[in-house]
């Protein structure tokens, strides 16, 4: 009979809960990490396919085996660079949902309910919309009007806008 390993239980830790303008302020800091997310993310799909490609070669000579090790090690770097961005992310209570499309989740309270502003790094506003935790994934609430920021005025080199 195998022995189960004992596993130590995750602890659990109280998420921060964001008001709407702590998350406004916050957007073109969350917008650079999302941005760095897909970079790394992009960068570790093509590493891997590299590797991959090179895994697939029935007899490898010297020069495959080494440009294997190499892309071995570009993956590693790759997925240490992508974990350390998550990492950043994640120390803001900031829940990444897709690199690609620069989708994330900033947790906050809504009528005594758990929910989730959507941070869509692409859109204008970056919120763009809301929703219950236990909504499906796909939900997407609008946004009251009041919430929804101005997009920021462009300075001119005077200093006027």
């Amino acid at each position: 009979m195998k022995r189960r390993r004992r596993t130590k239980r995750g602890t659990l830790r109280a998420i921060r809960l964001w008001t709407y303008p702590e998350a406004a302020k916050a957007l073109p800091y969350l917008r650079s990490i999302t941005n760095s997310l897909r970079d790394h993310w992009l960068e570790l799909q093509s590493k891997q396919l590299d590797a991959k490609r090179l895994q697939d070669i029935t007899r490898p000579g010297r020069r495959e085996l080494i440009a294997l090790e190499e892309a071995s090690e570009d993956v590693r770097q790759a997925e240490n660079k992508f974990e350390d961005a998550l990492a950043e992310l994640m120390k803001q209570d900031v829940f990444l949902l897709d690199p690609v499309q620069g989708l994330a989740l900033i947790p906050f309270q809504q009528e005594e309910e758990l929910a989730w502003y959507v941070f869509d790094g692409f859109a204008e506003n970056a919120v763009t919309a809301w929703r219950y935790h236990k909504d499906p994934l796909e939900t997407r609430r609008p946004m009251p009007q009041e919430r929804v920021p101005e997009p920021p005025a462009m300075l001119a080199a005077g200093g006027q806008t």
